[in-house]
C-alpha cells in the first residue's frame, strides 16, 4: 500500500481486510472436531463405551468421548497401554493397548511375564471396565503368581501403605510347585492398590485392586411362574433364573450385580409356550379338539364320506413349533362294480350289462343293484352299498345257470318243490285222487344247461278219460 492512497480508500481497504479475516477465522472455529478410530486391536482386547462392555477390532467415538481398554481374561495377559483413552480432535491423548502372553498361555517358558490368576474362598468380586478388579469388602482374596519353581522363586509388591501380606507357595502338593501366593484376609479399602509379581528374570505382571462397598438394587423374589435363586445385592453376586415347562425364558438366565452397582441385565420374563391357531383351509377337514399351549394338541376329523391323509392329531412342542403339518381330507370312493357273468347292473333304475363296470368309481353310500339273465339264479347280496372304508359292503354276485319253478299241472304236485333247479335235475308229477299221469312212458322232464326244461310236465288226466 502506497503514502500517496486517498485516506478514505486507505480505510476502505483496511476495512476489506478485517473483513475478509474475521470471515475466515469464524469458518475456521465453526469446523466441526473429528472424531477418533480405534482400530486393529488385539482380539483379546475389550472396550467399553457409555456403559456397554464390547469385543471388536474397529470402534470409532465423537471427539470428546472416553472409552476404557483391558484384556479379556484379567492376568492372564499382561496389558500394556492405557486403560482410559480419550478422544481428542481425531486423536487419542493414551497409548494405545495391547495384551502379551504370559505363562499359562506360553507354558511356562520364563522369557514371558508371568500368569495372574485369582481365589475367592470368601465375598465377592467384579471386573472393572479399566482392568481393574473389585473387591467386595470383608472378602478373602488369593492372588497366585503362576511361575513354575525350580526356575526360582518370584516375588510380590505392592503400592498399598495399610499392611504386610503374606506370600509364598501354595501348599496343596497340586499347587506348591508353580502358584506363589499373596494372601489378602477380609479386604478393606485401604487394601485398594496395585499388586506387582517380578520373575527372577525381571519380568513382570500387575493387578489393580479396588476394594469398594458397592450394592446393586434388591431384587425381590420373582413373582410365578418365574423362578429365581438370588444370592444377595453386592457386588459380584448374581440371580440365576430359569422357567417351568411350558414357558420360555425371555431374557438373560443369570445377571450380576457390577461393579458400578447396575445389574448386567434386566429381570427376564416367562412367556408361556404357545404354538399358531390351526385353521383349516380345506372345509372338509374339521378341528374336533384346539390346544395350542405346550403339550396341547390338535385332533382332526374328516366330513362324512372323507379319510383323513396325514396325523390326526399334532402336538404343540416346546419350541412353539407343531410337530406335524396339517392333514388332507379327500373323498372317499369305491371302485366300480363289475357286472357279473350272465348279469347285470341295475342303476337309476336301468338295467345295464356292463361288464367292467361303468362310470367310474362310486362315492360313499352309493346302492347298486344286481340282476340275472332269464334262467339264472342269483347267488350273494342282490344289492351293495360303497362303505367308509373305500370298499362295498358285499362281494359282487355271481348267476348261476338254474331252471325255474315250472308250476304244478291241474290236479297233481310236482316233487322236488323248489324254488329253482340245477342243470340235470328232474322233476315228477303226482297226481290228486281220481287222477293219473299217461299210461304211455314218459320221461321225466330235465334241467338242462341252458336252464330251459327239456319237457312240461305231465298232465294228470282223470280216470273217466283213460
Amino acid at each position: 500500500m502506497t503514502n500517496d492512497m486517498p485516506n478514505a480508500a486507505r480505510l476502505f481497504f483496511l476495512l476489506l481486510l478485517a473483513t475478509s479475516g474475521l470471515g475466515h477465522a469464524k469458518q475456521e472455529k465453526e469446523k466441526p472436531e473429528r472424531g477418533c478410530k480405534l482400530e486393529g486391536l488385539h482380539p483379546l482386547v475389550v472396550v467399553t463405551y457409555k456403559n456397554i462392555t464390547i469385543s471388536v477390532d474397529k470402534i470409532t467415538v465423537p471427539h470428546g468421548d472416553k472409552v476404557a481398554v483391558r484384556c479379556r481374561e484379567i492376568g492372564m495377559y499382561k496389558f500394556i497401554g492405557d486403560p482410559l483413552l480419550h478422544c481428542r480432535n481425531g486423536g487419542w491423548n493414551g497409548k494405545l493397548p495391547s495384551c502379551i502372553p504370559t505363562t499359562i498361555i506360553s507354558n511356562f517358558t520364563e522369557d514371558v511375564p508371568p500368569t495372574i490368576v485369582f481365589g475367592l474362598p470368601a465375598g465377592s468380586a467384579a471386573v472393572e471396565p479399566s482392568g481393574a478388579f473389585a473387591v467386595f469388602p470383608g472378602s478373602i482374596l488369593h492372588l497366585e503368581c503362576v511361575f513354575e519353581r525350580r526356575f526360582g522363586n518370584p516375588e510380590w509388591t505392592w503400592t498399598s501403605t495399610f499392611r504386610q501380606y503374606l506370600t509364598g507357595w501354595a501348599i496343596a502338593a497340586s499347587e506348591r510347585d508353580w502358584k506363589y501366593r499373596l494372601s489378602i484376609y477380609y479386604a478393606k479399602t485401604q487394601d485398594s492398590g496395585v499388586y506387582t509379581c517380578t520373575t527372577p528374570r525381571g519380568l513382570t505382571n500387575s493387578v489393580r485392586l479396588h476394594v469398594i462397598d458397592v450394592h446393586c438394587p434388591t431384587l425381590n423374589p420373582p413373582a410365578p411362574p418365574l423362578i429365581g435363586k438370588i444370592e444377595g445385592a453386592r457386588m459380584g453376586q448374581s440371580a440365576a433364573f430359569e422357567c417351568p415347562l411350558g414357558h420360555r425364558l425371555e431374557g438373560a438366565s443369570r445377571i450380576t450385580c457390577q461393579y458400578n452397582g447396575v445389574w448386567s441385565a434386566e429381570v427376564p420374563r416367562c412367556d408361556a409356550i404357545v404354538c399358531p391357531n390351526v385353521e383349516p383351509e380345506n372345509a372338509k377337514l374339521q378341528v374336533m379338539e384346539h390346544n395350542n399351549s405346550y403339550g396341547g394338541r390338535v385332533v382332526f376329523a374328516c366330513m362324512w364320506g372323507h379319510k383323513l391323509s396325514g396325523p390326526q392329531s399334532i402336538r404343540c412342542e416346546g419350541d412353539g413349533v407343531w410337530n406335524g403339518s396339517m392333514p388332507t381330507c379327500s373323498e372317499i370312493t369305491c371302485p366300480s362294480p363289475i357286472a357279473p357273468k350272465s348279469g347285470r347292473i341295475l342303476e337309476n333304475e336301468r338295467p345295464t350289462t356292463r361288464r367292467r363296470g361303468g362310470r367310474g368309481s362310486r362315492k360313499v353310500g352309493a346302492l347298486v343293484r344286481f340282476l340275472c339273465l332269464p334262467g339264472h339264479q342269483l347267488i350273494g347280496e342282490a344289492s351293495v352299498i360303497c362303505t367308509e372304508n373305500g370298499t362295498w359292503s358285499h362281494q359282487t354276485p355271481v348267476c348261476e345257470v338254474r331252471c325255474p319253478y315250472p308250476g304244478d299241472p291241474p290236479h297233481g304236485r310236482i316233487a322236488p318243490l323248489k324254488f329253482w333247479y340245477k342243470p340235470g335235475d328232474n322233476i315228477q308229477v303226482t297226481c290228486s285222487p281220481g287222477y293219473v299221469t299217461p299210461l304211455e312212458p314218459v320221461k321225466k322232464p330235465t334241467c338242462r344247461e341252458n336252464g330251459m326244461w327239456s319237457a312240461p310236465p305231465p298232465p294228470c288226466r282223470s280216470y273217466k278219460d283213460v
